[in-house]
């Protein structure tokens, strides 16, 4: 029996930059939306920014489908807790959720998350990795491209940040990551959640925000022209359409 766990198996490469900003008031989540298989663009405008619950956004990067099933895992078990308790779930209730489910299978659910949420007792970003250990801190970033975005959210980054400047600030975030890994690339999708006096949270999520390296259209883009002379012909051949349709005739 071929043993599952060796590294002989093939493996597929996959990429994602997403960024999360959190400030007194306010969490920023960011993620490009390209999707790769290998070295093939599968999807360039897929959405990496999942709904848990309203007050609580969550960013994959991995597998597309652990990132996706794990999320939806957790959006069903707080709709089940709102139905039960009739009340908005807390944030840390999540984070336990999906912390259990990654550390019971030990990294082999390969999805690396950034969760941000606001409740009744504050506003938090939490980074939550695929072995299920969690860190939380003002800015985070993960996926192949979040070396770069990292060193972006170091420099830029400081206390008492606007939402519009923790906005820019993730989108720069990203816009490094997309810049300098193959693996990243198409829009930026935004998710806005504050703190409101009225309704205890409110959230803004902004769909392909910013568009990066974008192709102007141009007839000269559109049209590949290439010399007679760069073409070797080995054989060419005149048809006469007449005989072509006498002979289908005939065939028929």
């Amino acid at each position: 029996m071929k043993n599952l766990f060796s590294s002989e198996l093939p493996f597929t490469k996959t990429g994602t930059t997403i960024v999360g900003v959190r400030g007194k008031e306010w969490v920023i989540l960011a993620a490009d939306t390209r999707s790769t298989n290998g070295p093939v663009v599968a999807n360039k405008n897929c959405k990496k920014i999942h709904r848990i619950s309203d007050n609580i956004f969550c960013c994959g990067a991995g597998t597309a489908a652990d990132t996706r099933f794990t999320t939806k895992m957790a959006e069903c078990s707080l709709y089940g807790f709102k139905l039960k308790y009739e009340r908005v779930c807390m944030v840390s209730h999540c984070v336990s959720i999906l912390k259990r489910h990654l550390f019971s299978y030990q990294g082999y659910v390969q999805a690396s998350l950034i969760l941000g949420g606001v409740d009744e007792k504050g506003v938090y970003l939490h980074g939550i990795h695929p072995h299920g250990s969690v860190d939380s801190l003002p800015y985070t970033a993960q996926g192949s491209g979040s070396y770069a975005a990292i060193g972006i959210l170091e420099s830029k980054w400081r206390d008492g940040l606007s939402p519009e400047e923790g906005v820019e600030l993730a989108c720069d975030a990203i816009e490094a990551g997309i810049r300098n890994d193959l693996y990243s690339g198409s829009n930026i999708d935004v998710c806005l959640i504050m703190v409101d006096d009225r309704d205890v949270f409110k959230t803004e999520f902004r769909r392909n925000y910013k568009v990066i390296g974008k192709k102007e259209a141009s007839e000269d883009r559109m049209v590949y022209k290439y010399p007679r002379e760069t073409v070797r012909i080995k054989k060419e051949e005149v048809l006469d359409l007449v005989d072509i349709k006498n002979e289908m005739e005939l065939a028929e």
